[in-house]
């Protein structure tokens, strides 16, 4: 039986008196791109931000690779975040640098000073995204589409065993929308990486996922294949597919 590479059980989380995340159980198995879909609001970035150690739980367990994160010092997270790129949803590039030095970021923090090496990992990184042609420009210069995708390679400037993708289509039309659903299975292929996708986008969802999970009131409600959200009947899963709102749900 195949071990998940993250295994997360009874994640509790409270911001502010309110019970965000309710005992979340999930796993995320080396190779796959899992999608966790739900209601804006709903804690699906909250969960993403304990799983590079942003935040930290009220109780639960968060085990990546075999090692259990949530109880571990700032200093010896950072061996874990260099294994996990992450794309925030509005890209969270730095507006005072240039699209190489963005990319490039990542690299110099972590001691890499050497400027062939730099330009090399940086120019390989743009390419995989399409971007390249583009070092010199400015964050505001780029639309949305660009800015997700300098983001994104400055995610997998040091291939990451695991992408995490905050809304990577929201905001975007549906042209950007299906290049940037294309790239995300295109870096799964080359990359070898494990992708969990966060998005209330149903297309983007039936386009990446190999499998589904739907987070409602703080727990998974639902967890399998595309095919199977779209067959069933539960009137939560089927308000949700179906865009429709209600007095209880989205």
């Amino acid at each position: 039986m195949i071990e998940p590479l993250i295994h997360v059980q009874n994640l509790v989380q409270r911001i502010g008196g309110q019970e965000i995340l309710r005992g979340l159980n999930l796993d995320l198995f080396p190779g796959e791109t899992l999608v966790l879909l739900g209601k804006s609001g709903g804690g699906k970035s909250v969960f993403l931000r304990h799983l590079i150690g942003l935040m930290r739980p009220v109780s639960g367990s968060i085990v990546f690779e075999g090692s259990e994160i949530t109880t571990l010092k700032e200093r010896e997270l950072e061996p874990i975040r260099r294994k996990i790129g992450m794309l925030f949803q509005d890209g969270a590039l730095f507006d005072s640098m240039n699209v190489f030095d963005n990319v490039a970021f990542p690299l110099r923090e972590r001691g890499e000073h050497d400027p062939a090496v730099v330009r090399e990992k940086v120019a390989r990184s743009l390419a995989m995204v399409n971007m390249t042609g583009h070092e010199h420009k400015m964050p505001v210069n780029l639309s949305g589409g660009m800015r997700k995708r300098v983001a994104l390679a400055r995610a997998i400037i040091s291939p990451p065993d695991v992408i995490l993708y905050d809304e990577p289509t929201a905001g975007l039309d549906p042209i950007v929308s299906d290049s940037i659903n294309r790239l995300i299975r295109r870096l799964q292929s080359q990359l070898r990486v494990t992708s969990l996708v966060v998005t209330h986008d149903m297309v983007s969802c039936n386009r990446v996922a190999d499998r589904v999970a739907l987070l409602h009131e703080g727990r998974i409600h639902f967890l399998g294949t595309t095919q199977q959200l779209r067959d069933a009947q539960d009137p939560i899963i089927r308000d949700f597919v179906d865009g429709r709102s209600g007095e209880t749900v989205y």
